[in-house]
């Protein structure tokens, strides 16, 4: 194994996350700094919800609704001539 290709690892990096929650884990940088941690994120602290805000869940229901409306295409039969004869193909 090459030994100076390789990045300084450090055991103790702290991370602080911007909800004021610190903690330290191994790293290949000595700190970090995150947006969001186990201690603020909605799935971890049960406070996950589903949020549709742009409204596509009406939208899917809307076309549906209207494809089922609809009425349907029948399929238009071929015919196809091949030295006299006459075949339908559906």
């Amino acid at each position: 194994m090459k030994t100076e290709i390789h990045p300084k690892y450090y055991d103790k990096t702290k991370v602080r996350c911007v909800c004021g929650n610190q903690f330290t884990v191994g790293s290949t940088k000595p700190e970090l700094e995150v947006e969001i941690c186990y201690n603020c994120h909605p799935f971890y602290t049960g406070k996950e919800k589903l949020i549709d805000t742009a409204g596509k869940v009406e939208k899917f229901k809307a076309r549906r609704q209207k494809a089922a409306a609809a009425p349907k295409v029948t399929k238009k039969t071929r015919v196809k001539k091949t030295s006299g004869k006459v075949l339908v193909r559906k």
